[in-house]
């Protein structure tokens, strides 16, 4: 923390007289469940999730209070507070805290925003617009209404579909997507900042690269907006927001009422992916995967199924995060436990490192985590019918000696509580 301190005292006194063109920001994604991350700091990986949060509302605070203590503008100057791994679901989480400030409304907040990120930042998924999509990132979004209630500005200072091959231009509803995307804030009062390395705004002409991209951005622009009231932009946006909703097609995921069991599934190089997160969507795959899901109706045995033989290469490479999941598990069969029976790899029975335990992210996904590096300890949450006295493990795949991976099965039982 003292190194933390003398950074931002040495960058603080250098900036203190400029005007408020110059915005100081706490971190970065880092400052979240990054706080464990041993590549430059070989001791860290120790802190439990709730003990991230402690620490980074820490940072924050400290943050403030050394440019603050500058002087010079900066005894008033905007400042933008790291939200939790700049991730909209975690910075809304009840334990992340803005820090206190002696300038009052000065305080503005930043999370970043390329949700699913294998349309928006990897190869993995190639187009977007399902009804189910739209409604997911109008909710997410939403969610940061809570600062802008409390007076505090809300940055998303990254977001963008970002074109990983210049030569085929912009992906398939790139521009739908940005277009709700900026309807959103502009509903909200967000400030988006584009993150985009020269791909889709060519800093050699000085111009959009896609005409239909440029008109979208003339739309939103301030000389567009500029002789426009607040609440007739909101108007607007809401309007468009309804009207793409209503007209997008409906996507092929699952009612209220009915379980779906399958496997999450990203390759390690993020080239590969199947329905990660916990909106249930079998569209939302890499081109050739079959995938057999399977309906859950009550206690049984169940097995689900990926084969990769039909993607690019024939095969996913290892497994970057990977989860078996039942859709509205945990509210139509709460209590349940899910056992893994067997999981084959390529036809073979793998053996499996640690004890699997039955888990929920958002109370109504069930999950098994198969290989879960973003956690570092088990939390409170996790529960097993028969504890068989091995530790549980959110990592029961080896991702580094796991190779090329073209089937994927898993066999479980589907138990009540004791």
């Amino acid at each position: 923390m003292e190194l933390y301190k003398s950074m931002w005292t040495q960058v603080g006194e250098r900036f203190r007289d400029y005007s408020d063109y110059v915005i100081f920001e706490s971190g970065n994604e880092e400052l979240g469940f990054r706080l464990n991350d041993t590549d430059i700091a070989q001791d860290s990986g120790t802190l439990s999730d709730g003990e991230c949060y402690v620490q980074t509302n820490r940072i924050n605070q400290v943050f403030v209070d050394t440019i603050r203590a500058t002087g010079g503008n900066n005894a008033s100057r905007f400042l933008l507070i790291a939200g939790f791994g700049t991730d909209v679901r975690g910075t809304c989480d009840s334990r992340y805290k803005m820090p206190e400030d002696t300038a009052a409304d000065k305080l503005l907040v930043s999370v970043h925003y390329y949700d699913p990120s294998g349309y928006c930042i990897n190869t993995s998924l190639s187009k977007w617009g399902t009804r189910q999509e739209y409604q997911a990132m109008n909710d997410t979004l939403a969610m940061m209404e809570r600062f802008t209630r409390q007076g505090y500005g809300v940055v998303i200072g990254e977001y963008g579909v970002l074109i990983e091959d210049p030569e085929r231009g912009l992906k398939e509803n790139a521009s739908e997507y940005v277009r709700n995307f900026l309807n959103n804030c502009d509903l909200y009062g967000y400030c988006p900042v584009l993150w985009d390395c020269n791909n889709l705004y060519s800093r050699d002409n000085c111009a959009l690269i896609d005409e239909e991209m440029a008109g979208l951005y003339a739309a939103h622009s301030l000389k567009v907006q500029a002789g426009q009231s607040g609440e007739d932009i909101a108007a607007q946006a809401r309007e468009e927001m309804e009207e793409a909703l209503a007209n997008a097609r409906e996507g092929a995921g699952v009612d209220e009422g009915t379980a779906m069991a399958w496997i999450m599934f990203n390759s390690s190089d993020w080239s590969v992916q199947y329905s990660v997160g916990d909106n249930y969507n079998p569209e939302s795959l890499s081109a050739g995967i079959v995938a057999t899901d399977v309906e859950v109706t009550g206690e049984g045995t169940y097995t689900v199924a990926l084969d990769f033989t039909g993607v690019s290469g024939g095969h996913a490479l290892s497994t970057g995060f990977s989860a078996l999941a039942i859709a509205n598990g945990e509210k139509l069969f709460p209590g349940y436990y899910v056992e893994i029976q067997e999981i084959l790899v390529n036809g073979q029975p793998y053996e499996i490192k640690g004890q699997p335990y039955t888990c929920s992210d958002d109370g109504n996904v069930t999950r098994v985590n198969l290989y879960n590096a973003w956690i570092t300890q088990v939390s409170g949450g996790a529960r097993v019918r028969q504890d068989d006295g091995r530790e549980l493990s959110p990592r029961l795949l080896d991702a580094d000696t796991l190779g090329e991976v073209e089937s994927l099965s898993v066999t479980f039982n589907y138990v009540k509580g004791p």
